[in-house]
């Protein structure tokens, strides 16, 4: 059986201290006192702790290196955005690691575990979607590594952040919906605690109220981020008393997934079904019909967020929100014939 490997978060535990503590002791620093230098110090040896190779061959050797946790690499934003980070850092001379979280929470936090022990020098990371205790990050406040966020964000009291304008764009993708005749429009999202839905779902229903079109709470359908999830979600709402006549779909996953959904039941898109999807995918001007599409700027958030770390790595304290203007690119989904 592989023998586990002690951690400064296993010692951490232990002694019922913080890692930074740990870490701090172990260094000999004068931030700690004298007696729980001693402890730390006696457990390590205890428990055989060895310090991480990679990670003292980075103090010597001084390479510059950033991690960044995304939910869901294989999607085209995420993809956008790593590759905005890594021409930033390049431009900086520092190397990237990014760690998927597969959307969840355990191993969200074993990245960043994983980052602490690599002693990177800054992190860049967007939330995954059942995340909800942010403790791991307010680790890494008190350890004073420097974070920024994108995209899906938390704790904006101590970390500077990157987003789009999901609500005025949710808005103005309504609006055009709403111009083109549509009345019953659904709303397909992801998890009421993330920020990000929250913004574009408060977009999707000023645009209603705006126009003085009732808000109908069955055709809101929030849930899992996930293709089956998202695609069940439309079917139902299309095999419903009263269908919509429009959807907005949350990101590149769930609007693919309305977007088969609406076909799997021979609707005609857009004149029985509109859709507008988040995504800034090539492949959204290639399916038939061409999909209406709210682009993220996802490289240009990438980059802005590279920027705000490297200015923090650098002695900027100060806390940002930059927040990136996103595009509506009307295509052929979304413009129903008859309004023509």
């Amino acid at each position: 059986m592989k023998q586990h490997r002690v951690s400064l978060k296993d010692l951490a535990d232990q002694l019922g201290v913080s890692i930074a503590t740990v870490s701090r002791a172990l260094r000999g620093s004068h931030e700690v006192g004298e007696e729980m230098r001693a402890k730390v110090k006696a457990l390590a040896k205890q428990l055989n702790y060895r310090p991480n190779p990679f990670a003292q061959s980075l103090r010597k050797e001084a390479p510059r290196v950033i991690g960044v946790v995304v939910p869901n690499l294989v999607t085209h934003y995420f993809a956008a955005v790593l590759d905005g980070i890594e021409e930033y850092a390049l431009q900086q001379g520092y190397s990237v690691f990014s760690s998927n979280s597969h959307e969840n929470h355990e191993r969200e936090k074993q990245a960043i575990d994983n980052f602490i022990s690599m002693h990177v020098e800054g992190i860049i990371a967007c939330l995954a979607q059942d995340t909800v205790d942010y403790a791991h990050f307010k680790e890494i406040h008190e350890m004073g590594i420097p974070l920024v966020f994108f995209a899906r964000t938390c704790l904006p009291e101590l970390f500077s952040q990157v987003v789009a304008n999901g609500d005025i764009a949710a808005q103005e993708a309504t609006q055009h919906l709403i111009d083109n005749g549509c009345r019953r429009i659904a709303f397909i999202g992801g998890p009421n605690h993330l920020d990000m839905v929250k913004r574009r779902k408060h977009g999707y229903l000023e645009a209603l109220r705006e126009n003085r079109i009732p808000i109908e709470r069955e055709l809101v359908a929030c849930g899992k981020i996930d293709f089956d999830v998202a695609r069940n979600a439309t079917l139902a709402l299309l095999d419903s008393p009263n269908p919509p006549d429009a959807i907005l779909a949350f990101n590149d996953i769930v609007t693919y997934a309305a977007f088969d959904a609406i076909k799997s039941r021979g609707l005609n898109i857009p004149d029985d079904v509109a859709i507008i999807g988040f995504t800034d995918g090539d492949t959204a001007a290639f399916v038939t019909p061409k999909l209406s599409a709210i682009m993220d700027q996802a490289h240009v958030q990438g980059m802005k967020a590279c920027e705000l770390l490297m200015k923090n790595i650098n002695g900027d304290h100060k806390i940002y929100k930059e927040v990136i203007p996103m595009i509506l690119k009307i295509r052929d989904s979304s413009v129903k014939h008859s309004a023509q």
